[in-house]
């Protein structure tokens, strides 16, 4: 059986232009959810994303739902693959590369494997997976849908969720906690170099951070 849904709407470019300057490790200085399983990692160096999660469940060894998904996929979405449990079958590979360049997919995000990593980086498109495998998706019929919540690496991922991914891992945020989120990550941010500049002019870090106050005092 499938199930097929409308996308949600794609967050506002300006504001995903700012999502781009912003460190998953910024993130996880101040949230405690969101993030998902360090397990699923960028398959090319320095890769860097952000935009609106465009989700996709297909099962075990099938992969015709992802294909009929590169139909709907708009520029600019990330693509979030829920396996279903399947860490043996590589879901996507150079074809699946090459239509989702042309798609103007910003990225996917895979809890399961991928294969053909030459193409990935000939094609400079940013994965992040559990990994590479030979052994392949077919198509068999078994079903799948597009836009409903998904399970990514233990996070919940829901339509139109943005998502922020680079080499530390992958973190997903609801769309009315975005704006709050990224001034607050920024400004930590151009905090940090500030307190570079501080410890280069020769300051200690546990002065700084107030460190050492907190254990001298205690």
């Amino acid at each position: 059986m499938y199930e097929i849904n409308k996308p949600a709407p794609q967050l506002d470019p300006a504001l995903i232009e700012r999502m781009l300057q912003v460190e998953t490790a910024t993130l996880g200085h101040v949230l405690h959810s969101g993030f998902v399983d360090p397990a699923v990692a960028p398959l090319l160096p320095g890769a860097r994303i952000a935009g609106t999660a465009f989700t996709v469940r297909i099962p075990g060894a099938d992969s015709a739902t992802l294909h009929y998904a590169l139909t709907m996929v708009r520029p600019g979405d990330v693509l979030v693959i829920d396996r279903s449990g399947d860490d043996s079958h590589a879901c996507w590979g150079g074809v699946v590369t090459n239509a989702a360049k042309l798609c103007g997919v910003a990225g996917a995000i895979i809890d399961g494997r991928a294969t053909d990593l030459n193409e990935i980086r000939a094609n400079a498109m940013p994965v992040w997976a559990r990994g590479v495998s030979s052994k392949t998706t077919k198509f068999l019929g078994l079903g799948g849908a597009i836009n409903v919540p998904v399970s990514i690496g233990g996070q919940t991922v829901l339509p139109g969720d943005g998502i922020f991914a680079d080499e530390s891992g992958v973190v997903v945020i609801s769309p009315d906690r975005l704006e709050g989120l990224v001034d607050q990550a920024l400004a930590m941010q151009d905090n940090e170099l500030r307190v570079l500049a501080r410890l280069r002019a020769g300051e200690r870090l546990a002065d700084i951070s107030g460190a050492t106050k907190m254990v001298e005092q205690s």
